[in-house]
Order: structure tokens, then sequence, then C-alpha cells
């Protein structure tokens, strides 16, 4: 009885658990994804229209601006990967001050991404920030108000979001390298391995599950990008700035429409299902191979 009870007790432990993601998260992406299907406005209203939310949003010029901003984000945010794959590698050199870089490279984790949006904001300006700067030393040429323009304002908030993100791959790379046994080091040394070749060839390929991870998180977040937008445009200008996620809750908060959004987001699901899927294909390959080994 005391064996059953303590191979039992686990499983009890973690009812509640359970029983929380059971109604919180699976129930309300069940509620979410059928609301996308009714005419609900400002309340849900559950009557049942099929596809129309779906059609609307398929002919809106601003979620097409949404789905290509965020391509561009995440595309500009691969910049966040290398940066932190670089820093990563001369940290794990041990160089004199290793821990008070790490400590700077990290500091922008401890900032959350409104405040980032804010800091950036106004360096953006051009009457607060590094244009007047460069204009008060008489650099009259110099231009940096890049969130006045819809053409530029992405290439801001992707600066802006590479600055705060960085650090964090550079702890993942970091501790990836880390993992490298160092008789590997040691053998590219006597063999006379230049570091490029020791890098590309041998530490880049041992480190393919790493830069997957980083690859997936960063591209989760991206689909989820939301607070740094608000801060630094709020969609703007016009909506030149707008992703998924703001134009999902702009849906609800500004147009009142309920359905509208709920149909925003499920597409934003089924975007995050897709990036999350090869990172599942991949890991359960991981254990079969490591099984049959």
């Amino acid at each position: 009885m005391a064996v059953r009870w303590s191979r039992l007790s686990p499983q009890l432990a973690l009812t509640p658990a359970m029983a929380v993601t059971l109604v919180a998260f699976l129930g309300a992406i069940c509620w979410t994804v059928y609301l996308s299907f009714t005419n609900s406005r400002r309340f849900p209203d559950y009557t049942f229209i099929g596809w129309r939310q779906y059609q609307r949003l398929l002919a809106d010029d601003s979620w097409a601006m949404a789905l290509k901003n965020v391509v561009i984000l995440g595309i500009g945010s691969l910049l966040s990967i290398v940066l932190g794959f670089i820093l990563a590698a001369l940290i794990d050199k041990e160089v004199r001050g290793e821990g008070f870089f790490r400590t700077i490279f990290l500091y922008p984790l401890a900032v959350s991404l409104i405040v980032t949006g804010l800091v950036w904001r106004w360096l953006f300006n051009p009457t607060l920030g590094v244009e007047h700067a460069f204009h008060s030393i008489g650099w009259d040429w110099v231009g940096f108000n890049w969130l006045a323009s819809s053409q530029t304002v992405m290439y801001g908030i992707i600066l802006a979001s590479v600055w705060q993100s960085t650090g964090f791959f550079m702890a993942l790379m970091l501790a990836g390298l880390k993992s490298i046994h160092p008789e590997i080091w040691k053998a590219a040394k006597l063999d006379g391995v230049s570091v490029w070749r020791l890098y590309i060839e041998i530490i880049i390929p041992m480190l393919k599950f790493t830069f997957l991870t980083c690859i997936i998180l960063l591209s989760l977040g991206v689909v989820k990008a939301y607070d740094i937008v608000v801060a630094m445009t709020n969609g703007g200008p016009g909506n030149g700035s707008y992703v998924p996620a703001y134009f999902a809750i702009n849906a609800y908060w500004t147009k009142q429409n309920l359905g509208y959004g709920a149909a925003a987001a499920t597409v934003m699901l089924l975007m995050t299902f897709v990036l999350f899927l090869p990172f599942l294909v991949f890991a359960v390959l991981r254990r079969r191979r490591e099984a049959a080994a």
C-alpha cells in the first residue's frame, strides 16, 4: 500500500496544475478559436458565421502589413543570435575583464521591453536623442529619426530588439561553448587548425542544437512581439509598424471587434505551431538516436 501511494502521490500533487493548464490554457485557446468563427463585437456573440472573419482578415491591408513586418523583424533579429555567438566566443576565451563584460552584455536582460522601447524612442527623437547630439556639433547631415517614416520604422524596432536580446542569446551560446570538451580545442591547436576553420567546421556544427534553440526562441518572441512596438511607435506612423500581436489586440481594444481579433490571434497560434513543430521533430529524433546509441 505504501509503495502504491508513493507512486500516486506525484500525480496527485500535479493534479491542480494540470487542471489549471487545461482550463486556463487549452480552454482559452479553444474559446478564442471558436470566437473567430462568430460575429462577436465588444462582447462575445456565439452566432456562428463561418470563415467570414478570416476572409475579411486576408483582405485587410493592415494585416498584410503586419505579416510583412513580422518577417522583417524576424530576419533582422537574427543579428542578435550572430552577435550573441560572437560575444560568447570572445568571453569563452577567458580574457581579462571577462566578468565585467559578461555583466555589461547581460544587463539589457534586466530591462523590460517597455523600458527598452521608451529609451530607444528617446534616442530616435530628433529634438532629444542622437540626431540632436550630432546636429549640436555641426553634423547637420546626420539623420536618425527612423521612427518617423514607415520605410525605416521597423529598422528602429529591430535595433532596439537586438540590443535587448543579444545578451540572452550570448548566455545560451556561452553555455553551449562551455559544454564542448577541452580536448577538442587542444587537438585542433596541435593539428594547426586555424581559428576560422575551427569555429566554422567544428564548433558551429557541434552547437547546431543550441542554434536551433535560439532560432525557435527568437521566432516565438518575434511572433508575439507587442510591448516594444507599443512603447516605441504604438503601431505608427500610420500602420507602418503593425505586427500580428499588435493588430490582434488593437482589433479588440480600438475597433471593439472581438471576433476579428480572435481570428488574428488564431492565425498567430498557427504561426507559432509551425515554428515550434521543427523543434519538436528534432527533439524526438535526437532522443531516438541517443536511445539507439
